[in-house]
């Protein structure tokens, strides 16, 4: 049984084969297609965590294709507290065809998925969030024909979300830079796990976000306090000041350049509107690639 707990599980033919069926979609879409591959399938959609590109992308994603969704969030789902997380897996899985978790630590999906009898998608973790990755990738390949060669900046925090998009960029050949402060580094777990199972792209860190754009095909960053960081927001807002996404920094790198963000945005603290709102800016597009990214991953988890 598939599922997509993390894209270190994908080889880059499986990653490249999702991004073909994702641009597929998409032009059928466009040309006003009805394409219902899954019908009387159903989705389950069990979240800790709050959403709205997740959950509704998800939604559509299933509607689109013939299939139907059943949500269950925050309190009401009590996973883990109310029920057990395999009692939980074993018996949502006997009522859907595939499950997205969205949760908040990482060892609740691989629980989850240890006991379920359907596929399992990890839509967010505390560790990665592998369907965030294969949106963006699909936005890079649009931009620029392939992922393969180009240079992607991460401003920001070595995050769930950096995880994910450099794991996807090493394993399609692209060069991978985190730009972060000391202290927001991508951890040497992660590091360990990425130099034994990523071959072809490269993957760098340094402390000077102005460095790093220089030769950026792709200026990515995201908010700087994470949900459930609230706590450190002060601290996190003094470390990160220095790397906010504005105009100044813009101008530091090739005209070509594209600026992502994963969303939601907190405008005036990673990104500046003038930037978020620019013509080098692609966020709106990238969020939307986020449907066909995941009606792709459907179809191949599904059927």
């Amino acid at each position: 049984m598939r599922h997509l707990i993390d894209l270190l599980d994908l080889s880059a033919d499986e990653i490249t084969h999702l991004l073909d069926e994702a641009a597929s979609l998409k032009a059928a879409r466009q040309r006003g297609e009805y394409v219902p591959i899954l019908p009387g399938r159903v989705l389950g959609l069990i979240f800790e965590k709050p959403s709205l590109r997740t959950r509704v992308s998800f939604e559509t994603a299933m509607a689109q294709l013939g299939g139907v969704s059943v949500f269950q969030g925050g309190k009401e789902c009590g996973l883990g507290s109310r029920e057990s997380v395999p009692d939980f897996a074993r018996v949502m899985s006997q009522y859907v065809d595939t499950v997205v978790l969205r949760v908040y630590k990482h060892a609740t999906v691989e629980e989850f998925a240890r006991y379920s009898t359907c596929p399992v998608i990890n839509g967010l973790s505390d560790y990665c969030h592998p369907c965030q990755a294969l949106g963006d990738l699909l936005t890079v390949r649009e931009l620029f024909g392939a992922v393969a060669g180009r240079t992607v900046v991460f401003v920001g925090d070595g995050n769930n979300v950096a995880r994910s998009l450099a794991v996807g960029c090493g394993k399609l050949g692209a060069r991978f830079v985190l730009a972060a402060p000391d202290g927001y580094h991508f951890d040497e777990d992660f590091l360990r796990t990425y130099k034994a199972k990523v071959t072809g792209g490269e993957l760098v860190q340094n402390g000077d976000a102005r460095h790093s754009v220089g030769d950026a095909d792709v200026i990515y960053t995201d908010v700087w306090t994470s949900m459930g960081q609230e706590e450190e927001r002060e601290r996190r807002n003094a470390h990160f000041g220095p790397y906010q996404v504005n105009e100044s920094l813009l101008a530091l790198a090739p005209a070509h350049a594209r600026v992502m963000h994963c969303l939601p945005a907190h405008r005036g603290e990673e990104v500046t509107d003038g930037v978020m709102d620019g013509k080098q800016s692609v966020v709106f597009q990238q969020a939307g690639n986020r449907l066909h990214a995941q009606k792709a991953l459907l179809k191949w988890l599904m059927t």
